[in-house]
């Protein structure tokens, strides 16, 4: 018996340093369990860096002043729009790579690449002209205070200015993920990371001939890690082992596929800015119930997004196996892999939500020890990671259709679920039955819940076996 447990986990060992390394890059045969895992793990790990990023920053920028944070937060959330396009623009890129590799057409799939990296650059190059000419104008639109705004302008200045760093970090780790080269976009990651990391501190607080910058220097390390990643990313599409490998030929417009990516990626787009604005609303809603329920229900939500990053890992696994078996004539296969992951997920997601009943007090400590955050953010914790499993199923199934190149029907499903079901039922139970904070929270859980049923009801119809990207 320990003979063959040793067995087991060297077998684990060696599977997890092949996916980590990119060993394996066919996933259309052999077995799914060990395809989902092979993809899974770097992506997992990508994840979990991106979530690193904002937290260095944050740590760092807390140190400088309130005015500093404050920047911070408001430039993020115009940084939304620029994520919105380049998660949509990524969703496109994943979906037709993945189909193209499938079919084992590499013409197909360059020329995917070189058209989605046309697109983030020239939807940047937008950007860029409206950060660097109005920064100021930027944060007095959001609210800042003008102390703020001449503190602050800098680092908005920088990172819109900067944005196409953002752009092609997400597009093109999105095309190594639809190749299967999923090890590839982690590494690039964890390169743009600890350059952050490096580079933070030397920007913001100075070292030897660089001055401090202060916030400033914040969205010039982050946006100099980011670039340096996105020219390593360049070297490998063009001169590395990956399966896309561009040459200066393919450098060329080409219409007809950057038309389709852009159908494809409306939905995609669309996705992510019907959740985004869902979230405003609801925190909107908590508003009213005073800042010590807002931090906790803020605490929580932070908490439940870091531990949710296995399952997006394993969601983008299952998009690249659906994108990839249905290019190679595989549908059942394709069909197959969803419900494999999905039940990976359910059997993490359901032990998770089962600590997090035990232990939601203790975690909410770690942050706050005023005695209303924790409650109230426990409780938030609690109800909302009671349908954990349902959310583990919704997930995947939400990036199975993407992973198709059916990014219509996830934004169908959003809207109704998060602007016509979530957010009217939680203004309903907290603000006209006066059940407070605990209305939102049960809102959220029932539409998300509410998802993964519609999500499965459409899987099973199958429509999305017959997309064509």
């Amino acid at each position: 018996m320990a003979t063959n447990n040793q067995t087991s986990q060297e077998n684990i060992f060696s599977l997890f340093k092949k996916a980590v390394l990119g060993k394996e890059q066919d996933f259309t045969t052999g077995s799914i369990k060990k395809a989902i895992f092979m993809l899974s793990i770097p992506m997992i790990l990508e994840m979990l860096m991106e979530s690193i990023f904002a937290l260095v920053d944050i740590i760092f920028v807390s140190r400088v002043s309130v005015n500093a944070v404050a920047t911070v937060g408001l430039t993020e959330s115009v940084l939304t729009l620029v994520y919105a396009l380049a998660i949509g623009l990524s969703m496109a890129a994943t979906a037709v790579v993945a189909r193209r590799t499938g079919e084992k057409d590499s013409k197909g799939a360059n020329e995917a690449a070189v058209q989605i990296i046309f697109l983030g650059i020239g939807v940047s190059i937008l950007i860029s002209v409206v950060g660097i000419l109005f920064p100021k104008e930027i944060l007095q639109l959001m609210g800042g205070e003008p102390n703020l705004i001449e503190e602050g302008f800098g680092y908005t200045q920088v990172l819109l200015g900067g944005n196409v760093t953002v752009m092609l970090l997400f597009l093109i780790n999105a095309i190594f993920r639809g190749a299967g080269n999923a090890s590839i976009a982690m590494w690039t990651l964890i390169l743009s990371n600890g350059l952050n990391l490096i580079l933070d501190p030397i920007f913001i607080f100075g070292l030897g001939p660089v001055p401090a910058y202060g916030v400033e220097g914040a969205a010039i390390a982050t946006t100099t890690g980011r670039g340096v990643a996105v020219i390593a990313q360049l070297l490998v599409l063009f001169f590395g082992v990956g399966k896309i490998k561009i040459t200066v030929k393919d450098l060329v417009l080409k219409a007809g596929v950057m038309f389709n990516l852009l159908k494809v990626s409306l939905g995609g787009i669309g996705q992510f800015l019907i959740g985004t604005s869902s979230w405003v609303f609801l925190m909107r809603i908590m508003s009213e119930f005073g800042s010590e329920i807002l931090a906790g229900y803020t605490i929580a939500i932070r908490i439940i997004m870091f531990t949710m990053m296995p399952t997006w890992g394993m969601s983008n696994a299952a998009a690249t196996l659906v994108g990839q078996n249905l290019g190679a004539q595989q549908p059942d296969r394709a069909e197959k892999s969803v419900w494999v992951t999905s039940k990976y997920c359910a059997y993490f997601m359901g032990f998770v939500s089962v600590i997090y009943m035990v232990f939601a007090p203790i975690f909410l400590g770690w942050f706050s020890t005023n005695p209303e955050v924790v409650n109230y953010g426990a409780l938030c914790l609690q109800i909302i990671t009671a349908g954990y499993v349902a959310y583990a199923y919704g997930m995947v199934i939400i990036q199975s259709f993407n992973g198709s190149g059916d990014t219509k029907t996830p934004t169908y499903i959003n809207l109704v679920c998060f602007w016509l079901f979530q957010l009217p039922l939680a203004y309903l139970l907290a603000v006209n039955l006066n059940w407070g904070p605990t209305g939102v929270f049960i809102a959220i859980t029932l539409a998300e819940v509410l998802i993964a049923v519609v999500g499965i009801w459409l899987f099973r119809k199958g429509k999305w076996k017959t997309i064509k990207v």
